[in-house]
């Protein structure tokens, strides 16, 4: 085995980073579908499969007004880390549309992911390329994609997308993986110093997917959960979350979300962020679950004055660089997205065992399965503690994260030669 002055000197020498940030391949196509109306319509859809140096290409299809190829070639890249660091056999890509799901009907919605997997069947299959879900994708999209590829494959059954519904092969646990993941990385940093979750106060943005199953778990472990949010504002449960407050809060909608009862022990602040001084004051956990860029300086200053000893990540990069700088300076532990958040496609390369092996795994198997895979990303990370290590002495996860990845991915591309 190659010493680690050796392994970098052949990594330079053989110029892996500069292979490994050109993609394999682009696939650029049209998608045509017609609106309710009968009238034409036109999209553009991408497929940027990074590397299979690993396994077949994997990774989520997102649907948004936003996307564009330049975005989904950056979202492959940090794809490739993430996937290398679960150390499962998962090669990286992402995809997507132009298309904006909201305010269409279903009738819409299904008849552009007919058209979209029409176009991209020819390029997947459960041994080259593995797509999952994204924003604007979710498991009733996967599928009828999912039939599409079927159909377009000669009614040939495999597991060619991920994120499934169960009854079409889908993986129990799927919805709860990323905010379980989160949940189980969190536990592992926090022994890693000697503690526990148990009665720890943890503010947590978003009301989304990951929010709910990063809260239910964190109750489940006797955390205490102070904060959830949305676009008008922030609930505040001083004590906690109940499981009452949090079916209340997923439930709400419109007028009513702003005025829980009194009951529940929670109370809305307009216009408020989660890490506002007065909502999260005394929270020794963040757990960002909302969106890009949602924490900035203040917010870290407020997070930092007020007790917050560690951040996970469980949206991706979340945080603006002034804030990550901040509490870089103030002391404060921080995991990035890239594995904090890997439970999802952790779960997603279980779904792809499972299907290779026509099985079905029971929830509390594939839980188990999640955390153990969840605690080998901490320990892959804990192990490049020597060179990625704070002042204080702690490991510097950013750094760690990037530097165990690249080095997964580096020794797969030098075996395989040029």
């Amino acid at each position: 085995m190659l010493t680690t002055e050796k392994a970098s000197a052949t990594f330079t020498a053989t110029r892996v980073l500069e292979r490994l940030c050109e993609a394999d391949r682009i696939i650029a196509f049209r998608v045509e579908w017609r609106d309710d109306a009968g009238a034409v319509r036109v999209n553009r859809g991408w497929r940027v499969q990074q590397t299979n140096l690993l396994g077949p290409y994997k990774g989520g299809l997102r649907w948004d007004s936003g996307v564009d190829l330049s975005v989904l070639k950056f979202l492959a890249f940090e794809q490739a880390f993430k996937n290398a660091l679960t150390g499962l056999p998962l090669g990286a890509a992402k995809g997507g549309a132009d298309f904006d799901p909201a305010g269409r009907s279903e009738a819409e919605i299904e008849r552009f992911a007919t058209a979209f997997m029409a176009a991209l069947a020819p390029h997947i299959g459960p041994d080259l390329d593995v797509p999952a879900g994204d924003i604007g994708v979710g498991a009733r999209e996967l599928g009828i994609m999912s039939r599409v590829w079927s159909r377009q494959n000669g009614g040939r059954w495999g597991g060619a997308l991920t994120g499934k519904p169960p009854s079409l092969g889908g993986s129990a646990m799927r919805a709860e993986a990323t905010g379980y993941g989160l949940i189980h990385f969190t536990r592992a940093m926090l022994a890693e110093i000697g503690d526990d979750p148990e009665g720890k106060r943890i503010a947590i943005s978003g009301r989304g997917n990951v929010s709910e199953h990063a809260v239910r778990k964190a109750m489940a472990l006797g955390a205490k959960v102070v904060t959830l949010s949305g676009r008008a504002g922030t609930w505040v449960a001083p004590d906690g979350l109940g499981a009452d407050a949090l079916d209340w809060l997923l439930a709400a909608r419109g007028d009513a979300a702003g005025d829980p009862p009194a009951a529940l022990g929670l109370r809305f602040v307009e216009g408020a962020r989660p890490w506002a001084e007065g909502a999260a004051e005394g929270a020794e956990i963040a757990l960002p679950c909302a969106t890009q860029n949602e924490l900035g300086l203040e917010d870290a200053r407020a997070l930092a004055d007020g007790g917050c000893r560690l951040l996970a990540e469980g949206a991706n990069m979340p945080l603006t660089a002034k804030a990550e700088a901040h509490l870089t300076g103030d002391g404060v532990i921080q995991a990035p997205g890239k594995a904090a958040n890997a439970g999802g496609v952790a779960v997603s390369g279980l779904e792809m065992q499972q299907n290779a092996g026509y099985a079905r795994w029971p929830a509390e198997r594939v839980d188990s399965a999640l955390r153990e895979i969840m605690c080998d990303i901490h320990a892959a990370l804990k192990a490049e503690r020597a060179g990625c290590c704070t002042p204080s002495g702690g490991i510097d996860y950013r750094r760690a994260a990037n530097v165990a990845g690249y080095r997964r991915l580096a020794r797969a591309m030098v075996d395989a030669g040029v």
